[in-house]
C-alpha cells in the first residue's frame, strides 16, 4: 500500500503561492522553503510565532556551526521573503544582518576574463602568465588553445587565493588552480554552477544566473566600451564572428548612440 502524500500546511501553501505569483524559479522556491523549514526545526514550533530575538539566535546558531557566508545570506534571503512577504511582518527581520561575501574566484573569471565554465575548472597554476598578463586556455572549445586577458585586479585575487590554498594544502605544485575535494582532481562544472546559483540567491537575484550569463555580460560590457568586435571574438574563443555579433543585440549603450535616419533629416 502506498503512503499518502504529505499534506502541505496552509502557511507553507501561502508562501508557495506568494513565490509563484512573483514567478520565482523552482530552485529558488525550494531553497526558500528549505530555509524556513530548517528555522522551524531550530525553533521547535511554527515559524509564524517567531520573535526578533528568535531570528537573531538562529543567525548566531548558523554562524557558530560554520555556515558559509553565501549559505548564511541565502538563509536570510529565504526568511526575509517568508516574514516580509508571506507574513507581512517586516520588523521581525530587524536583527538579521547579511554578511559580506568574498567574490568566489572561479565565478569572477567569467565576467572579468570571459571564460567558459569548462575553461575555468581546467585552469592550472602554470596557465597564469603575470608577465604578459594573460591566461592560457589549453584545449578550449573546439580543442583549440588561446589566451584570455588577465586584469591586474584579477591577478591580485589569484595570488591571494594561491597563498591561501597552498597554506591549506589544497593546491599541489603544477596542479589545478581550482582543485576539488581531492587536490588531484579539479573542481567540476556542476560545483561551479552551484556556487554561482547560491551566490545569486544570497545577493537577492531571482533571475536565472549561470556561467554563460556572466560570460555574456563580459562581452556586452566590452561592446559598450567600443572594443572592436573582432578582438572580443578572439577573447571569447568564438570560431565565427556571427556568434560574437549576437552580443551586439543587447549592448544598450551602443543602441542609444545610434542616430535615426529621421533625426538626420531633421538636422538638414
Amino acid at each position: 500500500m502506498n503512503a499518502s502524500p504529505r499534506a502541505i500546511s496552509p502557511l507553507r501553501q501561502r508562501m508557495i503561492d506568494d513565490m509563484r505569483m512573483r514567478k520565482l524559479a523552482d530552485r529558488t522556491q525550494s531553497h526558500y522553503i528549505r530555509w524556513v523549514r530548517r528555522f522551524a526545526a531550530f525553533l521547535g514550533r511554527s515559524p509564524d510565532t517567531a520573535t526578533v530575538e528568535d531570528l537573531r539566535r538562529y543567525q548566531l546558531h548558523l554562524v557558530d556551526h560554520g555556515t558559509s557566508p553565501i549559505s548564511l545570506n541565502a538563509a536570510i534571503t529565504g526568511l526575509k521573503f517568508f516574514f516580509e512577504v508571506t507574513l507581512g511582518q517586516d520588523e521581525l527581520m530587524a536583527k538579521m544582518q547579511p554578511v559580506r561575501v568574498p567574490r568566489t574566484l572561479p565565478v569572477v573569471l567569467s565576467p572579468e576574463a570571459g571564460l567558459r565554465a569548462s575553461e575555468v575548472v581546467a585552469l592550472k597554476v602554470g596557465d597564469i602568465d603575470s608577465q604578459r598578463m594573460t591566461l592560457r586556455i589549453e584545449q578550449g572549445k573546439g580543442r583549440k588553445d588561446r589566451y584570455a586577458m588577465l586584469p591586474p585586479l584579477l591577478l591580485e585575487r589569484l595570488r591571494t587565493w594561491w597563498r591561501v590554498a597552498r597554506a591549506q594544502g589544497k593546491m599541489l605544485d603544477g596542479g589545478w588552480l581550482f582543485p576539488g575535494r581531492n587536490p588531484l582532481e579539479s573542481l567540476t562544472t556542476r560545483q561551479l554552477n552551484r556556487a554561482i546559483h547560491d551566490a545569486a540567491i544570497a545577493a537577492g537575484i531571482h533571475k536565472r544566473v549561470s556561467m554563460h550569463t556572466l560570460r555574456h555580460c563580459f562581452a556586452t560590457h566590452l561592446l559598450e566600451q567600443k572594443v572592436d568586435i573582432r578582438v572580443i571574438q578572439v577573447l571569447l574563443g568564438h570560431k565565427k564572428l556571427d556568434t560574437t555579433a549576437l552580443y551586439a543585440q543587447v549592448a544598450t549603450d551602443l543602441l542609444r548612440e545610434v542616430i535615426s535616419p529621421l533625426e538626420s533629416l531633421r538636422s538638414t
